[in-house]
């Protein structure tokens, strides 16, 4: 899996990300077992689909959407781990590229938290006027607190 960050504001990132199919493989096995749970095809036990025959009658499209919906959220928390990008929220994510068998390329767009730089406190100071309190302001203080 290749990554890479682009800046687009001092707020907003965007994540470009190129996944081969090679590292797929999972993600289809899941795909494929889902898919298997559901149809019921005559012939064939509910489950125990082959494959071949899934993507037959049910077309590769389904099965690459299938795969698409497991894969992005994984791949995304990965890219975002990998480039160090502080994230908020949910992204925007766009399917950039498919070509089947050999690649899956996507964007995320996403805020981010901006970068700020914190002055040296050491070089700071500050003053704190003496609070005066005259004799007669303290006894009628104390006066209200008695009653």
């Amino acid at each position: 899996m290749k990554s890479s960050v682009e800046q687009l504001s001092a707020t907003r990132a965007k994540l470009t990300v190129e996944v081969p199919f090679e590292e797929l493989k999972p993600e289809f096995d899941n795909a494929y077992k889902s898919l298997a749970q559901q149809v019921s095809l005559p012939g064939f036990r509910k489950g125990k689909v082959p494959a071949k025959i899934l993507e037959a009658r049910l077309g590769r499209g389904s099965i690459l959407n299938e795969v698409l919906n497991e894969m992005l959220p994984s791949r995304y928390s990965q890219a975002v781990e990998e480039n160090d990008v502080k994230a908020l929220g949910q992204p925007e994510i766009d399917i950039a590229e498919l070509e089947d068998n050999d690649h899956v390329t996507f964007t995320a767009e996403v805020d981010v938290r901006p970068e700020l730089e914190v002055p040296d406190f050491s070089d700071l100071s500050v003053e704190v006027d003496a609070l005066e309190a005259d004799e007669e302001s303290v006894e009628s203080e104390l006066t209200n607190l008695r009653a």
